[in-house]
C-alpha cells in the first residue's frame, strides 16, 4: 500500500491489528503502524481513536491467544502456581504485553474472560466469589510483575550499554567483603525456577490466611494486623458518569 501517490491506500481494522502484532506491543505506536501500512496518520485515525485505542485493539488481540490450561483435579495450591506460571510465560513470550496489562487491566473482553475463568476455578475449589477475586488479583499482579522484571533482563529489552554495566555491578557485588561471601553460599538457580519458588511461597501464605470459608473481611483484618497497617476500604466500585466506554477499571484511590 502506498500513500504517496495514486489511489489512497485502503486499510481495515484487521490490517491495523496484524501490523500492530508484527511490530509488537513494546514498540507499538501510531506512527509505526502508519509507516508499516504505508498510510498517513490521518488515515489511521479513521479506524482508531489515538494511542490508547490502538494499544487496546492490539493488546486484546494478543491476550486472546492466552489460554490458561486448568487441571480440574489439581489441588488449590498447585493450581494457583500453575496459573501464575502460565501467565508469567505468556507475558515473557510477548514483550510489551506485561506493561500493557500493568497500566490498566483488564481493558477489554480478553482480559475479563481470563480473570472470570480463574475466579470460577477457585469457586469450584471451595472459595466464595469475593475471596476468589482477591486471590486471582494477587496472583495475576505477581505473575505479570515478575514477567515484566524478567523481560527487562533480556538483551533486546535493555538500553544500550546495559550489559557491561550489569557485569560491573555483578562483579562489585561478588567481590564485596560483605555480600560476596554470603552470595557464594547460595545455590545457582535459573530465573524461571526462582519465579516458581516466589509464586509458591506467596501462594502458600495466601492459602494459609485465606482457607475455604473464611470471610474476606476477616482475611483483610488479619493481614493488616500482621503487617501493622490500616487497610483503606470504601464503597463498591461504581460505573463512572459517561459509562464504561468513558472510564476503565482503576485501582481504588488512583
Amino acid at each position: 500500500m502506498n500513500s504517496t501517490g495514486g489511489r489512497p491506500a485502503t486499510i481495515t481494522t484487521d490490517d491495523i491489528v496484524r501490523v500492530g502484532r508484527e511490530i509488537g506491543m513494546r514498540d507499538l505506536s501510531m506512527s509505526a503502524v502508519a509507516a508499516r501500512l504505508g498510510v498517513t496518520g490521518a488515515a489511521l485515525y479513521r479506524h482508531v481513536d489515538g494511542r490508547w485505542d490502538l494499544e487496546r485493539l492490539v493488546g486484546e488481540a494478543v491476550l486472546a491467544d492466552l489460554e490458561i490450561v486448568e487441571d480440574p483435579e489439581q489441588a488449590l495450591e498447585p493450581h494457583l502456581v500453575s496459573f501464575g506460571m502460565q501467565l508469567f510465560d505468556f507475558v515473557v513470550e510477548h514483550p510489551g504485553i506485561g506493561a500493557y496489562m500493568q497500566q490498566l487491566f483488564p481493558r477489554g473482553q480478553a482480559g475479563r474472560t481470563m480473570l472470570s475463568a480463574e475466579i470460577a476455578a477457585l469457586v469450584r475449589r471451595g472459595h466464595t466469589a469475593d475471596v476468589a477475586i482477591g486471590l486471582t488479583n494477587v496472583v495475576t499482579l505477581l505473575g505479570i510483575g515478575l514477567a515484566v522484571s524478567e523481560e527487562r533482563k533480556l538483551p533486546n529489552g535493555q538500553p544500550d550499554g546495559y550489559t557491561p554495566q550489569m557485569q560491573q555491578v555483578l562483579a562489585e557485588f561478588l567481590t564485596d567483603e560483605t555480600t560476596g561471601p554470603l552470595h557464594a553460599q547460595l545455590p545457582s538457580i535459573d530465573p524461571r525456577s526462582f519465579v516458581a519458588l516466589t509464586l509458591a511461597a506467596t501462594i502458600r501464605g495466601l492459602v494459609e490466611v485465606a482457607p475455604r470459608g473464611r470471610p474476606l473481611g476477616e482475611i483483610m483484618a488479619d493481614l493488616a494486623a500482621f503487617g501493622g497497617i490500616e487497610p483503606v476500604t470504601g464503597p463498591p466500585l461504581q460505573v463512572p458518569e459517561g459509562g464504561p466506554a468513558a472510564s476503565g477499571l482503576q485501582q481504588r484511590g488512583a
